[in-house]
């Protein structure tokens, strides 16, 4: 059985409008989510009341709270959609159990587990060496599209400024690409 043919057989159907949450934080919500079609922002709020984006995430993920689905623990974080979204939801224990007598599944759980992994990599990475500026360059060259399905609001909290800051950010670096094409 493959990933598909598994979501058609034991996965659940779910529409969301924008501003919806499919979780809270907080939340015990052990499913994991496909996402057919639809834009969401995963994102904590400190005790503070602080926001603070995670990751975006488009059609073809697979999105849910780790420590809920596989620890039973209260889902870290909070996911909201940003546009109509098209979710399957399914159990992570549910497809790990099947994944135990099916290569595809193995090989598909892999590849999402190694995506994830590396997702976190770079984000760390870029959080703890990289600046500011460094960190709006490689998101604008990485994910130009982006910046047309979010608001700046959100840009500014993914990477980690005020929006007064983003906006200096991308005054310089707009200057800075004039200048070098003269």
């Amino acid at each position: 059985m493959d990933f598909k043919s598994y979501l058609e057989a034991h996965g659940t159907p779910t529409f969301r409008a924008p501003g919806d949450h499919v979780f809270r934080q907080g939340d015990e919500n052990q499913g994991l989510y496909f996402i057919r079609a639809g834009f969401l922002k995963a994102y904590y709020v400190t005790e503070g009341g602080t926001l603070q984006i995670k990751s975006f995430l488009s059609e073809g993920m697979v999105i849910g709270s780790l420590a809920a689905a596989f620890e039973g623990e209260a889902a870290t974080f909070n996911l909201q959609c940003l546009e109509d979204c098209a979710l399957v939801r399914f159990s992570f224990d549910h497809l790990r159990s099947l994944a135990c007598d099916n290569p595809s599944l193995v090989q598909t759980m892999t590849e999402f587990l190694l995506a994830l992994a590396l997702k976190k990599e770079r984000r760390e990475y870029e959080f703890l060496c990289l600046s500011a500026e460094e960190r709006y360059r490689r998101l604008r060259d990485r994910s130009p599209g982006l910046f047309d399905r979010v608001t700046q609001q959100d840009i500014a909290l993914y990477l980690g400024v005020t929006p007064v800051a983003l906006s200096r950010i991308k005054k310089r670096v707009g200057q800075g690409t004039r200048s070098a094409a003269s």
